[in-house]
């Protein structure tokens, strides 16, 4: 944990000495090893610039680094403590890409690390128009293809965006409709921003379902035999995994996860490892007709 002495001390650098000195923090303690020459590598800055990260880092944090002079590098120490919160999704995305923010800066990798390529990216044209509605709250207007009713024209007011795990979504509310839905990105085929603002009643803080915070209590399917794997797989405390999603992502997440939402777990546990203990919570999620198990009220619906 870091210590306030460190907190008033990076409070007064800037965010780019400050981004520098992640990279720094990222790169000693998950690579094994630091050079001048990564810095100037990564950022683009001269040698001097490079030393003088060095130099603020080992300022902050005398005890992390050692510099190993056959190597010409510093390794992080025994001691090391991160200075700077790394979160594991971002730590695997960068060994996975590149500490490069998406940028092609042919780095080499710092260790061998592979995904399953994603079957699906939305086009970055449509997605700058369903953003720059977003962020000026302006209305959309989209050729959808949905699998109900095929390609149809329609002006969304576009709120916010969502990762499935699958797919990305965007949020809107639908003038077609009069409701909030859920839009697949890939099946957005046109889209051109509007200079009309939408409504009050069209935005986010209008959507009821995008507001409600649903608790999701997990725990490994009783019918397996050696739960602790389970358990183990999600970090989980007690045999228990605890989960707050918004209401609209909830179904998609079951789905994913293979959770058994049936009120007495008999789906096979060979395909569901995951068991929803507290089904009662679905009441009203209109993503829930998704979940694995759940018998969905009558009107619910998931994606277009």
């Amino acid at each position: 944990m870091r210590s306030l002495a460190v907190d008033e001390r990076l409070s007064q650098l800037t965010q780019t000495q400050r981004e520098r000195l992640s990279y720094v923090d990222a790169t000693a303690n998950f690579c094994g090893e630091l050079t001048r020459a990564d810095i100037e590598r990564r950022f683009g800055v001269k040698p001097a610039a490079a030393s003088r990260d060095l130099a603020t880092y080992r300022a902050l944090a005398p005890g992390n680094l050692a510099y190993e002079p056959s190597l010409r590098r510093h390794v992080p120490t025994r001691q090391f403590c991160a200075v700077f919160p790394h979160s594991a999704e971002r730590v695997l995305a960068w060994l996975r890409d590149g500490m490069g923010d998406g940028l092609d800066l042919s780095l080499k990798l710092p260790v061998p690390c592979e995904k399953v390529g994603d079957l699906v990216n939305p086009s970055l044209d449509t997605l700058a128009m369903l953003t720059r509605a977003i962020a000026g709250n302006r209305l959309c207007r989209v050729e959808y293809l949905s699998l109900n009713s095929g390609r149809t024209t329609r002006v969304l007011a576009p709120t916010a965006l969502a990762d499935t795990g699958q797919r990305w979504h965007v949020r809107a509310f639908d003038r077609k409709n009069k409701r909030f839905s859920d839009f697949v990105l890939t099946r957005i085929v046109k889209a051109q921003t509007l200079a009309e603002a939408s409504d009050d009643g069209e935005r986010i803080a209008a959507d009821a379902q995008w507001a409600r915070i649903v608790r999701l209590e997990l725990c490994p399917h009783p019918s397996l035999t050696h739960r602790e794997a389970v358990a183990s797989d999600y970090g989980m405390k007690d045999g228990m995994l605890v989960l707050n999603l918004r209401a609209p992502l909830v179904g998609y997440a079951l789905r994913s996860w293979a959770v058994d939402c049936s009120p007495k777990a008999t789906l096979d546990a060979n395909q569901h490892h995951l068991r929803l203990l507290n089904p009662a919570t679905l009441y009203g999620v209109e993503s829930a007709s998704l979940a694995p198990g759940h018998k969905p009220e009558k009107g619910a619906g998931g994606t277009l």
